[in-house]
């Protein structure tokens, strides 16, 4: 594989569901008879490569599978079948305060996601005053994380995954907790990675932003893909579908 390809090849994703869950060890051991349980598929058959340096963009309604597949391209979940490919270093910012301990302080949680990526700690020193500068957080880099604003996580998170040589970036919705000068900041800089040769999936309902920053999209919808194209023809698709009332349709072939 070339550096920055992802391909997720017929993947499914299955999460078992209880029901009636026992509220306490005591009726755990007093019940009698099978547990009631209902498999619950989040993806099916999902089949896509993402060509390295390209601007992927995932789209789809609250539940339609596309925060999960991006979960698992992290490797965070493994899939029930199907694989799913990467190749090349990987930072993800996928939901608030994601990698960081609360009780460390700002610059601490810099310099332990810096070793989860495997950079140096001289590499981090050398970054560092970058991710203060676009976080824009000031003196509470050296505070605990726990007593952050949720502005100032994502700017934080945000700063940190953009700042460790990505050669694959993931992030889910979360800029969108940032105000308009910050989530300009994010584009701007998703832009200068993507020249640099970086692969960028971003996960959105903004079919707006989606347009202006992504080449490709998958339009997820029931955990399976209606879509796949251009970014332009797909978004008219799905905002036609959207006005519509958001009916079920047909997968692609």
């Amino acid at each position: 594989m070339t550096i920055g390809q992802i391909t997720v090849q017929d993947v499914s994703k299955r999460f078992r569901l209880e029901r009636n869950r026992p509220s306490s060890l005591k009726e755990a051991l007093l019940r009698t008879g099978r547990r009631d349980i209902d498999d619950f598929w989040v993806l099916r058959n999902v089949d896509f490569e993402i060509e390295p340096g390209a601007f992927f963009g995932l789209i789809g309604h609250n539940g339609s599978g596309k925060s999960t597949l991006l979960r698992l391209i992290a490797n965070i979940h493994r899939p029930t079948s199907g694989q799913i490919t990467t190749e090349g270093r990987m930072s993800a910012l996928l939901e608030l305060g994601s990698g960081f301990h609360p009780d460390l302080t700002g610059r601490e949680n810099v310099y332990l996601n810096g070793a989860m990526l495997g950079l140096s700690r001289r590499h981090m020193n050398e970054t560092m005053d970058k991710i203060i500068d676009f976080s824009g957080i000031g003196d509470f880099i050296d505070e605990p994380v726990k007593i952050y604003s949720s502005g100032m996580y994502v700017r934080l998170g945000f700063a940190v995954s953009v700042n460790v040589d990505p050669e694959i970036l993931l992030v889910d919705e979360v800029i969108a907790v940032g105000d308009e000068a910050f989530q300009r900041r994010c584009m701007d800089h998703m832009n200068q990675l993507r020249e640099k040769g970086c692969t960028i999936v971003l996960v959105s309902h903004n079919a707006g932003l989606m347009e202006e920053l992504c080449d490709t999209i998958a339009w997820l919808d029931h955990g399976r893909v209606l879509e796949l194209g251009e970014a332009a023809p797909v978004l008219e698709k799905y905002l036609e579908h959207m006005r519509g009332g958001g009916t079920t349709l047909t997968t692609r072939d």
